[in-house]
């Protein structure tokens, strides 16, 4: 039997193998490939924790705003002095603490909110009952400030009215 082509038998000392020079540049096409596959993750991942801040972040901006909406025109007031407002006495706190997860046991991430109100920027006849109310956020992440805020306006005629 006569075998040819690749199955030919090969004298004992032509062995076929990889050179040196093919088996570094394997190597280095393999280490440039894993390192971009692990920058692409780490980054990846980084983007969608950043992406879950902001998220925890509108809904905590959300949950204020709405608590303040349902607020009856007095207790928006209290506080108010002519332009300013002050929050010694007010029933809506001027600054507050939020957590990124409430269950966490070692604090974790914190989230320091600031509401102000001030007058509606507006020259109608009705300015004197609307009230700008703005919720602004601030949490550092991963040594990067970050800050989101939410504005609303409270009407002395508003939606508490209808819901007391």
């Amino acid at each position: 039997m006569r075998l040819t082509g690749e199955f030919q038998r090969r004298p004992p000392g032509s062995r076929r193998a990889y050179t040196l020079v093919e088996a570094v540049m394997a190597i280095g096409v393999a280490a440039i490939i894993f390192t971009a596959l692990f920058a692409g993750f780490f980054s990846g991942f980084a983007m969608i924790q950043v992406n879950r801040e902001n998220l925890r972040a509108g809904q905590i901006l959300l949950e204020k705003t709405e608590m303040i909406r349902l607020y009856n025109w007095d207790q928006i007031n209290n506080g108010w002095c002519g332009n300013s407002y002050t929050s010694t006495n007010a029933a809506v706190p001027a600054s507050f603490i939020a957590r990124y997860y409430e269950g966490a046991s070692d604090g974790g991430l914190y989230y320091t909110g600031t509401v102000t109100i001030a007058n509606a920027p507006i020259t109608e006849s009705y300015a004197s009952d609307l009230r700008l109310v703005t919720v602004q956020l601030n949490w550092t992440s991963r040594k990067v400030p970050r800050t989101r805020s939410m504005t609303t306006y409270v009407s002395h005629y508003g939606l508490q009215n209808y819901i007391y």
